[in-house]
């Protein structure tokens, strides 16, 4: 990615709850405040509940597009009434994920719970992989993935994460400076793949 290149869409991570404590809840409409400055559209999980609603009204408010991709079976758990933008109902949670991916620019993650976290370590993969470039960012409000961080590290330390790969995620405790650190982003790490394109074996056509 260029130095300060803008993005124009960046996919948000984020908890179907909004969690016990009010700092979150903030966060996630200083996030949706941020991106609407920056003129950044909005793709999601499709929620209406939570901090997926709470960011998803807030950017559509502000007038940029918002996208929610949900698998037809969570629609009854994960909205109820009017949701904000656009939303498109897939199949499953893979073909979410592989839309939300194709879709965005970039990614952030929220504070949320084990599918927020199952997301983010997949795409984080994904980067280490090759499979994309695109910039992942995580929002440590109040610390609250300090613990995650730490395994980072402590992966690093034991020869499981290469010192370069750690370096996929950036980190903040706000939304205004971790997306001026997304924008400033420069991978470092060299990817395991050169091209995630598979060639036929040999006989297939």
């Amino acid at each position: 990615m260029e130095k300060n290149q803008r993005f124009r869409k960046v996919c948000v991570f984020c908890g179907s709850n909004s969690g016990h404590r009010d700092v979150f809840s903030h966060a996630a409409i200083e996030l949706g405040n941020e991106l609407v400055k920056r003129k950044i559209d909005l793709v999601y999980g499709g929620g209406s509940f939570g901090l997926m609603g709470l960011i998803s009204r807030r950017v559509s408010e502000g007038g940029c597009h918002v996208l929610g991709i949900i698998p037809k079976a969570l629609m009854p758990i994960e909205i109820s009434g009017e949701t904000a933008g656009e939303v498109r109902v897939v199949a499953d949670m893979h073909e979410r994920k592989a839309a939300m991916a194709q879709e965005a620019e970039a990614f952030i993650a929220l504070p949320g719970g084990y599918g927020t976290m199952e997301e983010l370590l997949e795409i984080i993969t994904w980067a280490q992989l090759g499979i994309h470039k695109k910039t992942v960012g995580l929002l440590n409000v109040d610390g609250y993935y300090n613990n995650l961080l730490a395994l980072f590290d402590t992966g690093v330390e034991e020869g499981f994460i290469k010192p370069s790969s750690r370096n996929i995620v950036v980190s903040a405790p706000s939304a205004k400076e971790l997306l001026e650190k997304m924008e400033l982003y420069i991978p470092s790490h060299k990817p395991f793949l050169q091209s995630w394109e598979v060639e036929p074996l040999a006989g297939e056509s």
